[in-house]
């Protein structure tokens, strides 16, 4: 039967700046990912044929090449794996609001974890198919059941999920190893046409006729959705976001271990080809990430950081930003919109950072004029209005 507990010794009560402040980090993280997505030709199925291939400096050190792979690498799973851990860190914030006001858990919490699946399913078939809200929605539900468990349960789940992922991990990367290199994938032509010059509904259809391949990435790594789920729940009862000494131990250790250990072993894999991309995306990339949620909460430690009001605004309004970034992004990279990812083809990668750079500006600006005369985003908004309790 699921019962309530105590709210974890040390947490605070109020709100915790670092925690819009790293969302916003993560939001707009993540769109230095996707923005690749948006602008390659063939777009969301060139991902699931495996035709985005990072350009090697090694090989061309020209500054293009140099600047999108340091562009791509900085980005590539650490911002997603971020958001991730902070969303199991709002899970354990809703847990102890709950406790707090004595309520049983998870009592409203299914009817969240649903409507936040259903958005994210209207996401993929609207907009973007490389949607995270459905898995999150679905690691949601088992973590909120294990936050009423005991820490003895959560912690056995959360080393065997991250255990299983590794493993797996482990052995898709070695039978890439031993299998021999078929060389770099054309992009399909139908998937370039469609995303160049196809209807809005011709896309709508193509992803729900290749659903099962395009939502493969969250079936794939559910135990690192796990693992970093709980992992979230771990930092945030163990203070890691509170304005604490222990809470800024916590951080600077988390900088000192993710981005001494990572970085230079995530380097190695980015260098290492393709085969070792499963690797630095899946392993490696969630190290760097909790080594930049270190050193963000580093630099705040010691005083104000320029444009930290602004990241911030955009985390108090994440998912609206998410859904956002994306929506413009499909119009301006889409032959539904201004078709840019065709127009621009092949004049090399500074657009693509320049559009990111303007993407994020917009919602930076979007949220924080929003903030002024709102509380909540508009989705978080809808969100709220639909699951209050009714009285």
């Amino acid at each position: 039967m699921a019962h309530t507990t105590l709210v974890a010794p040390g947490v605070t009560t109020t709100r915790l700046p670092l925690l819009d402040v790293l969302r916003g980090a993560a939001i707009l993280g993540t769109l230095m990912t996707n923005v690749w997505i948006f602008t390659s030709p063939g777009s969301e199925w060139s991902v699931a044929q495996g035709g985005l291939h990072v350009p090697d400096p090694l090989a061309d050190p020209s500054a293009a090449t140099s600047a999108e792979a340091l562009f791509r690498f900085l980005a590539d799973g650490k911002f997603l794996s971020l958001l991730t851990v902070l969303f199991g860190v709002g899970l354990a914030i809703q847990y102890d609001s709950a406790a707090r006001r004595g309520e049983r858990w998870p009592g409203r919490y299914p009817r969240r974890a649903l409507f936040l699946f259903l958005e994210g399913t209207l996401h993929f078939v609207l907009l973007f198919a490389w949607d995270v809200l459905m898995g999150y929605a679905v690691t949601a539900l088992l973590t909120a059941w294990l936050l009423a468990r005991s820490e003895r349960v959560r912690r056995v789940v959360m080393w065997v999920a991250g255990g299983l992922h590794l493993t797996l991990i482990g052995l898709v990367t070695l039978g890439g190893l031993l299998t021999p290199d078929p060389g770099p994938r054309a992009p399909d032509p139908e998937a370039v046409r469609l995303y160049a010059h196809g209807g809005w509904a011709e896309q709508i259809g193509f992803r729900l006729d290749h659903a099962l391949a395009l939502r493969v990435e969250p079936v794939f790594t559910f135990g690192l959705l796990v693992f970093l789920f709980l992992l979230g729940v771990r930092l945030y009862r163990a203070g890691a976001f509170a304005p604490t000494a222990a809470g800024r131990r916590i951080r600077a250790r988390l900088a000192a271990w993710g981005l001494g250990l990572g970085l230079p072993l995530g380097a190695a894999a980015a260098l290492g080809g393709d085969d070792f991309f499963l690797l630095g995306r899946y392993v490696l990339a969630p190290l760097i990430a909790l080594g930049y949620a270190g050193l963000i909460g580093w630099a705040l430690d010691r005083g104000a950081v320029p444009g930290a009001r602004a990241l911030a605004s955009v985390g108090r309004t994440a998912l609206s930003c998410y859904v956002g970034q994306n929506l413009l992004c499909v119009l301006l990279c889409y032959g539904i919109g201004f078709g840019l990812a065709e127009r621009m083809a092949g004049s090399g990668p500074w657009w693509v950072m320049g559009l990111w750079a303007a993407v994020s500006l917009s919602l930076v600006a979007a949220s924080g004029l929003w903030l002024r005369r709102f509380d909540r985003g508009p989705l978080e908004a809808l969100q709220h209005r639909v699951l209050r309790p009714r009285r």
